[in-house]
């Protein structure tokens, strides 16, 4: 299969036959394709060479006005996309409960105020109605939503983006687990007014290789101002080269048919993304993940209720079929979500023992990692079921050596 565009970064770090003796970063000294911005590279800060020649055709392959390579990451695209809305006057954003992080992260250190538009979790974290849009649009100024999620399902984009365009408000996407929908009616650019793919996700990339997209010339501008601040000054020049690679790395239509075959065939969740088989095990989840793992197959997450596996073009038909066999031999359990009960926020606040939080008002966000999205949100009552999740899960965000932030309440 050939690629439909030359791949000018790699061919950069490839045309280099000379003997180098490094005088300069990194600090291994055995330079290869690990070198910095040299007389004969390129400065990701201010892109001349094959950098800006990798850039603009990723962004005519998106359909983007302007495309800018990443090595942090989605979560530097996401702080650049709402830095880019403080730079217009944008102070008000609206965005799911049940986002990313690094969104709210970002909302927190830009001094953004977030209006979170209310999601349903049944059993996992749901995409928000239109409803629900509308009234969190009403106090906002823009609005961030997530394309596809982690759980493989989309947002309602075109009547977002109609309602978006109507009130003069922008639309950005965190399509971080969508890189590979480039070039289909579901991908973020032919929606949004700015977006970010995490390439290294879905698309043959190097981990934390990314893109952040501009699709007119206003948001183009504010984007180039505000990405420079929100990544490295050290980039690698193998994620960027990398990048460049996976956004015109063919598509492989042969395995989006087998895996949508295969998720038919083991009643996996309906989700609309090929690449996420979301497969329910419940109770027997644990197990599942532990019989996989001793046999070589390593799932993207387990939530305490289903295993989620992440193909993207490079996954080989084979690895699919031993998939399958190894999932059929496993039983299912039963999927239990305990419904959240929201509490009165106190003002002092305690860390606690998470076998001590049942019952308790969590007083942070917190949720296993990945997918990094909250399992308990800020004022919700603390299950034992949820407790008992975190205390499990081998990687986790928002607690601190075992203990959950609380409210103290008054008796």
């Amino acid at each position: 299969m050939k690629r439909a565009f030359r791949c000018h970064i790699m061919e950069m770090l490839r045309s280099q036959k000379k003997p180098h003796l490094s005088f300069h970063t990194p600090g291994h000294k055995r330079a290869g394709a690990d070198i910095t911005e040299l007389s004969y590279s390129d400065n990701l800060l201010s892109p001349r060479g094959v950098i800006a020649r990798a850039e603009e055709d990723v962004a005519r392959i998106a359909g983007a006005e302007r495309a800018f390579l990443l090595t942090d990451g989605s979560t530097s695209g996401v702080h650049a996309m709402l830095l880019a809305l403080r730079e217009a006057g944008i102070t008000r954003v609206a965005y799911p409960a049940f986002s990313h992080k690094s969104v709210k992260d970002g909302c927190y250190l830009l001094g953004l105020k977030g209006v979170e538009i209310a999601c349903a979790r049944t059993p996992y974290p749901r995409q928000p109605s239109l409803d629900a849009i509308k009234a969190a649009l009403e106090g906002a100024e823009a609005l961030l939503l997530t394309s596809p999620d982690y759980y493989g399902n989309f947002p309602p984009l075109q009547e977002a983006a109609r309602l978006c365009k109507e009130q003069h408000k922008p639309l950005l996407l965190d399509g971080a687990h969508g890189a590979h929908l480039h070039g289909t009616k579901d991908y973020a650019g032919n929606f949004a007014q700015m977006w970010v793919d995490g390439a290294h996700k879905s698309l043959p990339a190097l981990t934390q290789g990314a893109a952040v997209f501009a699709g007119d010339k206003f948001w183009a501008e504010k984007l180039a101002s505000s990405v420079v601040r929100c990544r490295t000054t050290s980039p690698s020049y193998p994620i960027l080269a990398s990048v460049e690679y996976a956004y015109k790395y063919p598509k492989n239509e042969a395995l989006e048919r087998a895996a949508n075959a295969l998720k038919r065939e083991l009643r996996a969740e309906d989700n609309a993304d090929w690449t996420k088989l979301l497969v329910a095990f419940g109770t027997e989840c644990a197990r599942a993940e532990a019989f996989l793992e001793e046999r070589g197959v390593f799932p993207e997450f387990n939530d305490g209720n289903f295993l989620m596996f992440y193909l993207s073009p490079c996954t080989g038909l084979r690895e699919l079929k031993r998939l399958k066999a190894l999932l059929k031999k496993l039983p299912r359990g039963e999927v239990c979500i305990p419904a959240p009960e929201a509490g009165e926020e106190g003002v002092r606040t305690a860390w606690v023992p998470l076998k001590e939080a049942a019952g308790r008002l969590c007083a942070a966000e917190c949720g296993l990692f990945p997918p990094c999205v909250p399992l308990i949100l800020k004022g919700e009552r603390i299950s034992r079921e949820a407790a008992e999740r975190l205390s499990a899960a081998p990687n986790t965000f928002g607690l601190r050596e075992g203990k959950i932030l609380v409210f103290e309440e008054d008796a």
